[in-house]
């Protein structure tokens, strides 16, 4: 048997979506990421993008990106194990410890890496990571990664959580779940989770790559939001979304964040991160805390989308952040919907099992603060046309 004899399956299956005009992946965008793009020469508003306070094409974070280029080079050469830490990078981790009110904080080269490497070094063989059925897929690998169990529990299920508690009395466990679900863009029931771990001797993680620059009121994600920042353990983000770069962090204890240092493989066996992205994630950082109006302007936008959907009659899930999805149902009608509204000027992402759980097919919206008052109405406007010509509402 050929290894690449899968290979054949999945080209024709790729092949026959694309000839049907339905392939809206690895679109080809050739203009900043910003509250409209440019796409295959066409321009269209961006309504899906994870750039939430729109700091991706910021003056101030470029200018830090190139004053970077310009001291350090383009590339570190090696991991930070070795040769690759620069004063940069500490100083980015100082600032990211002091922003998230945490003793320590270290960087990795992608948020991907970051809960491969966390979760892989923290799980032993005599403990369980204990996570959300709607959990990350890089929480998931992170898992796979460790020598211990893992335990799955119902999305956002606290009594079944508890079940699995109980099961898991004798090990040492981590319960890891998404502070915002990237999906559905529901807010992990923190509180009680909280409550929980303690009465369990568990620790928690919290993934906020789309909590951060998003919930609190400094911006500084779900434990912020829910006045919980001194109960949970550990806080890992991205800066892929709010932070407007590539890469990723875990705040914590300094004597956690220092074991998973010294032995998180996916930190020690990298490149280090490159100095225009450390650069621009410190200027993101001092944006956010020296615009807090963008947080406002963010949130201002969100209602105005979740009300306008709801009031089409759209089935928005339980949303009740920027990603607001709109829950089809059916695969084709994802696809086909995606192309209507890509034909009419707006851009939105088709998520299909298994990044969801069949029969919750939906259209991945997201939004910005820097989208404009137009800009959300015509949105709006076009999702109203589309859902009608379709016979949605």
């Amino acid at each position: 048997m050929d290894v690449f004899e899968k290979c054949v399956k999945v080209n024709e299956q790729v092949r026959e979506v694309y000839d049907s005009g339905n392939y809206f992946f690895f679109r080809k965008l050739e203009s900043a990421q910003d509250s409209e793009v440019m796409v295959n020469g066409r321009r269209v508003i961006m309504a899906g993008s994870n750039n939430y306070l729109g700091l991706t094409n910021h003056p101030k974070v470029k200018e830090a990106a190139i004053k970077a280029i310009e001291k350090f080079g383009s590339g570190c050469a090696g991991s930070r194990f070795l040769n690759g830490n620069l004063e940069i990078h500490e100083d980015l981790e100082a600032k990211l410890a002091r922003f998230f009110r945490k003793e320590s904080a270290l960087v990795f080269a992608t948020g991907y890496q970051t809960n491969l490497g966390a979760i892989s070094a923290l799980v032993g063989r005599n403990d369980v990571a204990i996570i959300d059925k709607y959990d990350h897929a890089s929480i998931i690998d992170g898992c796979r990664l460790s020598f211990g169990k893992v335990k799955k529990f119902r999305h956002n299920d606290i009594k079944d959580l508890e079940r699995t508690l109980e099961a898991t009395k004798d090990k040492g466990k981590l319960i890891i779940v998404d502070g915002v679900f990237s999906m559905e863009g529901d807010i992990a029931d923190l509180p009680p989770i909280v409550k929980l771990a303690k009465a369990y001797g568990a620790r928690v993680m919290v993934d906020d790559a789309h909590g951060v620059g998003v919930l609190g009121e400094g911006g500084r994600g779900t434990a912020e939001h829910f006045g919980l920042e001194n109960e949970v353990d550990l806080i890992m983000g991205t800066y892929s979304k709010s932070l407007a770069a590539i890469g990723g962090f875990v705040a914590g204890s300094w004597g956690a964040i220092n074991y998973i240092k010294h032995t998180a493989r996916s930190m020690i066996f990298s490149a280090s991160l490159p100095p225009a992205l450390v650069a621009s994630v410190s200027a993101a950082l001092d944006i956010i805390e020296e615009q807090p109006q963008l947080l406002t302007q963010l949130w201002k936008n969100t209602r105005k989308m979740l009300q306008g959907y709801k009031e089409m009659g759209f089935d928005t899930g339980t949303s009740e952040t920027p990603i607001i999805p709109i829950i089809i149902g059916d695969t084709m009608k994802v696809f086909e919907m995606c192309k209507l509204l890509f034909e009419n000027g707006i851009f939105v992402n088709p998520v299909a099992s298994p990044a969801v759980p069949p029969g919750r097919e939906l259209l991945r919206t997201s939004y910005m603060a820097t989208h404009t008052e137009e800009q959300l109405d015509r949105v709006l406007e076009t999702f109203k046309k589309v859902g009608k010509q379709m016979g949605l509402i």
